[in-house]
């Protein structure tokens, strides 16, 4: 076994990714990211996974239903739950030990979040999945994502999205857009980078924890990156 470069990693998955225009989470990818994570999960890395909610609901969608933005982020926030039990049963039925846990109490379904516990988890190999965001509204699942890096003392923030990086414009309208392999934080932000919000970036900068953008449907992308291969586009 190679030497590893990242031992403990947050990875942040879109709730989109999960879906199809026919299925809201489509079983194949599911059982596609499962696979990956078992793969990294064996080559001795500690997992923590965030998932988004946007397959199921929006909070910032809310208020053309006339719902207001808090309550609309709540909502959310229990789409990201629905995502998290889906990836659960998932990594369960390749065989590993998983720990959902939620920044809001679902006791029926999962554990609270508390912070010395799900580090625990992690050092006794089980792949925790944090669900409901912050807890809070107006947080974006990104902004979680980085927040539990850092209180879980992650190596790296990985990123999985459709596309292989970070592009100047976005590659799936712009033909001519380009991919960056290396962004410092700086330059995400002053460039307006829509890949993360704001807050996702400026606690990751604060608290010196890299992020990589990376393509989570290509197979074997995950296992080279915490291998230290270059794949995606690397913020730090």
């Amino acid at each position: 076994m190679g030497e590893l470069k990242y031992k403990r990693i947050l990875l942040k998955l879109s709730g989109e990714a999960l879906s199809t225009t026919e299925e809201v989470i489509e079983p194949s990818i599911l059982a596609q990211y499962a696979a990956e994570i078992k793969e990294v999960h064996d080559l001795g890395v500690e997992v923590a996974i965030v998932i988004g909610g946007g397959n199921i609901f929006r909070g910032a969608a809310a208020a053309k239903a006339g719902i207001d933005r808090v309550q609309g982020d709540y909502m959310g926030m229990l789409a990201t739950v629905i995502n998290g039990m889906a990836v659960q049963a998932s990594l369960e039925k390749q065989g590993l030990y998983t720990r959902m846990m939620t920044a809001i109490k679902i006791e029926a379904v999962c554990e609270p979040f508390i912070r010395r516990r799900a580090i625990r988890h992690l050092e006794k190999g089980r792949v925790v999945i944090f669900g409901a965001g912050t807890g809070n509204p107006y947080f974006t699942t990104d902004s979680t994502a980085s927040l539990r890096a850092i209180e879980m003392e992650a190596d790296v923030v990985l990123k999985g999205t459709r596309v292989d990086g970070v592009y100047t414009a976005d590659p799936e309208k712009d033909p001519n857009a380009t991919r960056f392999t290396q962004l410092s934080f700086q330059d995400a932000i002053n460039k307006n980078l829509k890949i993360m919000d704001t807050t996702a970036f400026t606690l990751c900068q604060e608290n010196k924890v890299p992020i990589i953008v990376f393509d989570m449907n290509k197979k074997g992308n995950l296992a080279q990156l915490v291998k230290g291969e270059e794949v995606g586009t690397l913020i730090s």
